[in-house]
């Protein structure tokens, strides 16, 4: 049986009750404790009542909650030094509840977005607690119930609950335990920084570097250098293939801080190539304010091969010396799972998609021919018969859905669209 678990998070493809529905029945399977480190949790008035009637249920059932959240930053952050560029609102937020809190301090990030239930089960991904992460970004969230990976977490959340601070925690020395998904065996060790924070930018490397089939890419961030250096050789070497999606916005105000940075500059260059020789397909998010829509492309994926990368952990410098958790999960079914994913993302935000369509060419024989064409996506989007649009003259969809391009002086001899 199954004991691991992912849902994926897309702009406008699913309604914030339905996500809020998933966290409140992992919230009401508790039957001891449910330890919360979150770093960003502000919910609308709606949302707010149906998380609080599943706590207050569990409560008064015994079952023990407490929550550690990101504080103690100044106002306004130093955003340049990892301070917190989070919306204010995190700590009354959860104060509201009614809980046991603590605000856990340090000079950059509580980054972690995992709840611990009984000791045994844990929820963990990229998605923060906020409408805009239900509803606008792109996030992934898994569950696993197994009780030596939820030891892990268990140690970390300690760590973080009596110190208060998580400059001196992570540092756990973990190993794979066997998990299963889709009725196959697989395999997870999970991660914390900042005390494995090194640890954790070697071994991406490494196995980015070892890598034999694919290397994709589902990231908010690509910032480490280490990253950058090691996709730039493999493309080099030709060994394996390189693509996926990124968030070109927040990315652009990263080349502007590289560039204030000497020893930065580098990476601008270097990335740049790595996008253009993959093919990274970029999201144009809104660029951060705090009040602003935050509609990021989230998640923080690679899927090298059959293993699937992820957590909370951006792949940036920074993120070794936030508190964060990262997973490393071992599964061919598990990989081929984010992969149509990832495949999913890549469609919706590419500004041109390539389709290849058996056309009825007009010929005395009427044999089919195939064809490579690029349609910019909203043109396909809408199912029209007809459009007439800067270098394709003529589109038409079957009735069987099969996308026809003709141009003028061409004609459907399927006799299935509209003539």
């Amino acid at each position: 049986m199954d004991n691991l678990s992912v849902f994926f998070l897309a702009e406008g493809e699913q309604p914030a009750d339905e996500v809020m529905a998933r966290l409140t029945t992992f919230i009401g399977a508790a039957k001891q404790t449910l330890d919360f480190a979150i770093y960003d949790m502000r919910f609308s008035d709606p949302l707010k009542a149906s998380l609080s009637s599943a706590l207050r249920e569990r409560a008064e059932a015994g079952v023990k909650i407490r929550f550690c959240y990101d504080g103690d930053k100044p106002f306004p952050p130093n955003v340049a030094a990892g301070q917190d560029p989070a919306p204010s609102g995190t700590g009354a937020f959860v104060q509201s509840l009614g809980y046991p809190w603590r605000r856990i301090a340090g000079m950059k990030l509580m980054h972690s977005k995992f709840i611990l239930r009984d000791g045994e089960t844990v929820w963990t991904g990229s998605a923060n607690m906020t409408d805009d992460a239900f509803t606008l970004m792109e996030n992934n969230v898994v569950e696993i119930a197994s009780q030596n990976l939820a030891n892990y977490y268990a140690e970390d959340f300690e760590q973080l609950w009596e110190k208060q601070n998580f400059e001196n925690t992570g540092l756990i020395h973990t190993k794979l335990v066997p998990v299963s998904f889709a009725g196959q065996p697989a395999q997870a060790r999970v991660m914390f920084s900042p005390g494995c924070g090194l640890e954790i930018d070697s071994e991406i490397a490494r196995r980015v570097r070892a890598a034999q089939r694919r290397v994709r890419i589902c990231s908010l961030l690509i910032n480490s250098g280490t990253l950058i250096g090691e996709v730039g050789n493999l493309m080099r070497n030709g060994r394996a293939a390189v693509d996926g999606i990124y968030d070109r916005t927040q990315m652009e105000q990263v080349y502007v801080q590289w560039q204030e940075v000497p020893q930065n500059r580098w990476k601008i260059g270097a990335l740049k190539e790595i996008i253009a020789r993959a093919g990274l397909i970029g999201k144009d998010s809104t660029p951060y304010t705090a009040p602003g829509r935050h509609n990021y492309m989230h998640n923080k994926i690679l899927v090298i091969d059959d293993t699937v990368i992820t957590g909370s952990y951006n792949f940036s410098r920074s993120a070794q010396f936030n508190a964060e958790n990262i997973l490393f999960i071992e599964s061919a079914p598990l990989a081929d799972t984010y992969s149509a994913y990832i495949d999913h993302l890549s469609l919706s935000y590419s500004a041109l998609v390539s389709l290849t369509s058996t056309i009825w060419r007009s010929s005395p024989t009427g044999s089919k021919t195939s064809v490579l064409l690029i349609v910019p996506v909203e043109y396909v989007a809408p199912l029209r018969n007809s459009y007439r649009r800067g270098n394709v003259t003529r589109t038409r969809f079957r009735c069987c859905g099969s996308i026809l391009m003709l141009p003028a002086n061409q004609k459907c001899r399927s006799g299935q669209c509209a003539a």
